[in-house]
């Protein structure tokens, strides 16, 4: 698509839409009517052609705009749009060329004209933003492409608004308008005398994953800091979000420091673990990576279960638990140096025990709810670079029903058990992620690796060295993706595992599998991935 640009002015819209390209769109020349408006230089810097036709003493707006139409006729242009063109125009001019976009500082029809900010600002309204609609006779009145808003703060003057409003706003609209129109998903609705009336987009839904989206979230706490002390952070929350969570938790040490960026992010990442079981469970969490899990008797016999999978990673790390907080688990708790524990509530001896600990933050996020009213939140989000990965949540529970044993041994009802709740812990490891687990508990983790096969010797290495009264030998492993060759399951037979949970699907399934016949393993296959790369 081929777009004419007319500015008055610097054309600041139209210099991003040319550095943008939306949709392969090409500004094809840039025209003016002023000899010095600085939009020819920086149209001149991108090697656009430009054209200037200034409008003569006395003429009339017809004539330079029949002038100009001229002019344009020498690009073959499918799309005009305005940045700043300080003219209105006539039916002559938008007769002649194709269809007229406009960008306009508000969101129309609210506040019309030229001080559409200062309007904004007497006005008291709370949110602004910008409108791209079709040009018409009738200024600022031509039916809507389409909009973004920005809010308006306290502390907002005109020139504070109008910079925003052109970065967070303009510089998203406009692009997004040549966008459809390039993908001809654009329909002008027009009326019987050929005025334009309504606009209709292709493809412009909504649904779990929508054309567009707005997002709007509050400042809850300005923190410390963010991962390192050199950079500033902030918490945002999400008014809407009914799940338990670490966001709106009360404190219930007020002692302690505040919680800071990595606080948050590590006791989220705990309390998502913990939220996969319904019996008594509790995790150990470093850097948003279980040290240790496990499920057990009561709360204070699982916490001692996660804990002795890696009790010194476990030094200063976070601790989550799915039940009320007891003063057996509290003291536990307590024995060594830890940053946050969270929970959906305490005992009141509980709290006696955890104050003692002057830094200790004790979060309490409220209850739980029962099995798949763990979770309500279906999406998460990753920020990244020029935008925002969204994605449904891992919610994949595998039941003894859904695996597929793919070995000459079977693996026992025990180990069944054990492989569900490996794999429910797995998803919360980052990738390439390998767990070892025996019953219900956590016997060596080896995290965020390059290698498969590396991740699976240093699950050996943690559970020979660092779990208290745990082994490798006789236990299951789960990978959270297939295996490529057999080397891994080599290695791990050599560690003790006896039986193996992963989704298979690899080419070299049939010699994965031989390699663990040949090694007397039961192996069973879930058919869905766990990968967890944030």
């Amino acid at each position: 698509m081929k777009i004419a640009g007319l500015a008055s002015n610097r054309g600041r819209n139209l210099r991003h839409i040319a550095d943008a390209a939306p949709g392969g769109a090409e500004l094809s020349v840039v025209l003016t009517n002023r000899e010095q408006a600085p939009v020819l230089g920086a149209a001149t810097e991108r090697r656009i052609p430009t054209e200037v036709v200034e409008r003569d003493e006395g003429e009339s707006r017809e004539s330079h705009e029949r002038r100009i139409v001229e002019r344009l006729s020498d690009y073959d242009v499918d799309l005009v749009c305005l940045d700043g063109y300080m003219r209105v125009l006539t039916d002559e001019f938008l007769d002649a060329v194709p269809t007229t976009l406009n960008v306009h500082p508000s969101l129309l029809p609210a506040f019309p004209g030229t001080d559409a900010h200062e309007q904004v600002l007497e006005a008291g309204v709370r949110s602004t933003g910008c409108t791209v609609h079709v040009v018409t006779e009738e200024v600022d009145a031509g039916p809507v492409v389409t909009q973004e808003p920005i809010p308006v703060y306290e502390d907002d003057d005109a020139d504070s608004l109008k910079a925003r409003v052109l970065r967070e706003a303009e510089f998203t609209a406009y692009p997004r308008a040549v966008r459809w129109f390039a993908e001809d998903r654009v329909t002008v609705e027009r009326d019987a005398d050929g005025n334009p009336k309504r606009v209709a987009v292709e493809g412009d839904v909504g649904g779990d994953f929508p054309e567009r989206r707005f997002v709007s979230e509050e400042r809850t706490a300005s923190l410390r800091y963010g991962e390192n002390p050199h950079q500033d952070a902030a918490l945002y929350v999400d008014d809407g979000c009914e799940e338990a969570s670490v966001v709106d938790a009360d404190q219930l040490n007020p002692g302690a420091k505040g919680m800071g960026y990595n606080n948050y992010n590590d006791a989220d990442a705990a309390l998502d673990l913990v939220k996969e079981f319904d019996e008594p469970a509790a995790a150990v969490i470093k850097h948003t990576n279980p040290a240790g899990c496990a499920v057990g008797s009561d709360l204070a016999d699982a916490y001692d279960r996660a804990l002795r999978t890696d009790a010194k990673s476990a030094f200063g790390g976070i601790v989550a638990l799915n039940r009320e907080c007891d003063a057996d688990t509290a003291t536990a708790v307590a024995d060594s140096f830890k940053e946050v524990v969270v929970a959906p509530g305490y005992t009141d001896s509980a709290l006696d025990v955890l104050r003692e600990k002057k830094n200790l933050r004790v979060l309490d996020v409220g209850p739980l709810g029962e099995g798949e009213d763990h979770f309500s939140e279906r999406f998460t989000e990753k920020p990244i670079v020029g935008g925002r990965l969204v994605q449904e949540r891992d919610r994949q529970s595998p039941t003894a029903d859904d695996l597929e044993v793919v070995t000459e041994r079977e693996p026992t009802d025990e180990q069944i058990e054990t492989m569900l709740f490996a794999w429910k812990t797995l998803k919360h490891v980052k990738s390439n992620g390998i767990l070892f687990a025996t019953g219900t508990e956590t016997v060596g983790v080896g995290m965020g690796q390059v290698s498969r096969v590396d991740a699976v010797t240093l699950a050996a290495m943690k559970a020979e060295k660092d779990a208290e009264g745990k082994s490798a030998e006789g236990a299951v492993m789960a990978s959270d993706a297939f295996f490529p060759f057999p080397d891994a399951v080599e290695e791990a037979a050599d560690a003790g595992i006896e039986a193996v949970i992963q989704p298979g699907g690899s080419v070299n399934d049939e010699d994965v599998i031989a390699a663990a016949d040949e090694r007397d393993i039961a192996m069973a296959f879930t058919g869905s991935r766990c990968f967890r790369h944030d």
